[in-house]
């Protein structure tokens, strides 16, 4: 049965909140209405992401991208994607929805062959630029590129597949590669982006049609519970995903009495992957206000905080993880970061003591902000910034104006307010659904379009708070345990620098709780002190039975997902070898001995 929910638009009718009328209204600059497909969907702005790239060129000589000392301005970024976006359907012969796989770390043509692809209508696919030969080759034999464009680093990753390809030079994809000074394989249809003509500013993009509902993107899931699915968006639904970051800009100024659009013009910290949607929220919204960004070749907090002084920047955003420690790199120097006026953590769940951090640092002059997004989202949907944050650490905060939330129990039935169930999602940033596969498709959607997260939560006077993934939550003689609530709890020590929560098999419980701690080197922390630490906040079955400790970092992707993939195996071994099973204990957790490790 189909569940029934209340059919009303959030953000449709503000109520009460003048703030959220003046943005959401009819007439206003965020007013939505309900699409053909049932979401809701912004009234104005562009229709396509060619139509936004092409308004970036009025930015013309603003630094769009810093790398590496080197810049590049909006002009100089649009007339080299315009030229490689000739070269795809004048020279290669490509023509829309041919797909184009962007393989490379964030140089700043990762950006000029992103936007050359939707220039020229083709399916952009970012894929990871960590993956191994084996996850490319899987990528690509899915999503068949019409070409490929890959730095030096990768080119060496996906030749196992290239040279799979039977059947002729005809059945290979044009390959153009950055940032190479070796040599190519043979063939005319591999380039080195380097000896290509000098882009001419007087020319454009190539004439070619591209409508809102044509495909944009795939772009692949993270793979941390086996092979990535392709989620496929439309060009309508990256509209909804620029808006989204650019509603809650204009929401955090009128709420802080300053006029949107009218500050001084960001310079983002930007140190997400590209290929990864935290990362289109932060361009999209630097590339709407003509801001700068400024981009590390790899993570460092002491370069991190050399280039906030250098290039006098407004904003950061990174993983939680990036975040602790580039706090803990300014205590070190004693760094005010007197330019820093927003602080933005996405990709993974922040612990919510880092706002507490950030607050007792800064007071109120930098901005805290955090939000929940997925892949199949593009990018946040819902932020927590401000005062509300502060008061809210737990929250990831309330959904944009084209974006409808719900928490349904385990029949499809909404729960009432603040109980735990699994977090639906409709709205125009949705992905169509998954790449050639109809059975993820069907099962990831409920009736009436509604996208199940498989993340548990909670919505209490609007706001979210994710409590875990179905998949991750331990249930304990009966009892729900949500890792990420210890994980929270945890991360509270200062002697904590990272967890990880998960299950481990029991007899008689079904599973039992065990953590993963990185210890501060040298702080003598053991397996006593964190159930005790942990005893304090919560109730006793949610304690971790189990305890290992290490120095080393906790393994996780590029996005700073934890992969706890990679910890199951050594804690199922460690607990297996040092801990006989026993049964419930009523009056407080089970204390094995700690495994350390």
């Amino acid at each position: 049965m189909e569940p029934q929910f209340a059919d009303t638009a959030p953000g449709a009718d503000p109520g009460a909140d003048p703030v959220v009328a003046l943005l959401t209204g009819p007439g206003a600059p965020f007013a939505v209405a309900r699409g053909e497909r049932g979401g809701l969907e912004y009234v104005d702005g562009p229709q396509t992401l060619r139509e936004f790239v092409e308004t970036t060129w009025a930015f013309g000589d603003t630094d769009f991208l810093i790398a590496e000392g080197k810049r590049l301005s909006y002009g100089e970024f649009f007339a080299a994607a315009s030229a490689l976006a000739r070269r795809f359907v004048e020279e290669y012969g490509l023509r829309p929805a041919d797909r184009a796989v962007v393989a490379m770390r964030n140089h700043p043509e990762w950006q000029i062959a992103f936007w050359a692809a939707q220039l020229a209508g083709l399916v952009a696919v970012p894929l990871n630029a960590w993956w191994t030969a084996d996850e490319f080759a899987y990528a690509l034999g899915d999503c068949e590129p019409g070409v490929l464009l890959v730095d030096g680093e990768r080119l060496e990753r996906v030749g196992p597949w290239l040279a799979g390809q039977g059947g002729g030079e005809e059945r290979l994809p044009w390959t153009l590669v950055f940032h190479h000074d070796g040599d190519l394989p043979g063939g005319d249809r591999f380039e080195r982006y380097e000896d290509l003509p000098a882009a001419d500013p007087a020319f454009g993009p190539p004439d070619v049609e591209v409508g809102p509902d044509d495909d944009a993107t795939i772009i692949y899931t993270s793979g941390t519970t086996g092979r990535p699915k392709g989620a496929v968006a439309t060009h309508r639904a990256h509209m909804g995903a620029i808006a989204n970051p650019r509603y809650f800009a204009a929401l955090s100024a009128l709420r802080r009495g300053q006029i949107p659009g009218q500050g001084p013009t960001p310079v983002a910290l930007l140190t997400f992957p590209f290929f990864h949607v935290a990362a289109f929220t932060g361009f999209y919204a630097a590339m709407s206000a003509g801001g700068t960004l400024v981009l590390l070749r790899k993570w460092d907090a002491g370069k991190a905080l050399e280039a906030i002084r250098e290039y006098r920047i407004t904003n950061y955003g990174g993983v939680p993880a990036t975040a602790l420690q580039l706090l803990d790199a300014a205590e070190a120097a004693g760094d005010a970061m007197p330019t820093l006026a927003m602080f933005n953590t996405g990709g993974a769940a922040a612990p919510p003591d880092l706002v507490a951090r950030l607050t007792a640092r800064f007071g109120e002059r930098v901005e805290p902000r955090n939000g929940y997004g997925l892949t199949e989202t593009l990018g946040g949907v819902t932020a927590n910034f401000g005062a509300e944050y502060r008061a809210h650490p737990e929250s990831v905060g309330r959904p944009a104006p084209a974006v409808e939330v719900r928490v349904a129990g385990a029949g499809g039935e909404e729960v009432p307010e603040g109980e735990v169930g699994e977090l639906w999602l409709r709205g125009q940033s949705v992905i169509r659904g998954y790449w050639r596969d109809e059975a993820a498709t069907a099962a990831a959607f409920a009736p009436g379009g509604w996208f199940r997260t498989g993340d548990l939560a909670t919505l209490r006077d609007g706001r979210v708070s994710v409590v875990d993934r179905i998949k991750d939550m331990v249930i304990r003689g009966g009892e729900n345990v949500y890792c990420v609530e210890v994980e929270a709890v945890l991360h509270d020590h200062p002697d904590v620098l990272d967890a990880a929560v998960l299950g481990v098999p029991h007899p008689v419980l079904g599973e039992e709780v065990a953590a993963v701690v990185q210890v501060r080197p040298g702080s003598g922390l053991d397996a006593d002190e964190i159930r005790a630490h942990v005893g304090k906040s919560l109730a006793a079955f949610k304690v971790p039975a189990h305890v290992l400790l290490r120095e080393a970092p906790l393994p996780r992707n590029a996005t700073g997902k934890l992969l706890k993939r990679e910890l199951r195996g050594p804690v199922g071994e460690a607990v297996g070898e040092t801990v006989a099973p026993q049964c419930p204990a009523s009056d407080g957790p089970r204390q094995p001995p700690a495994i350390s490790g």
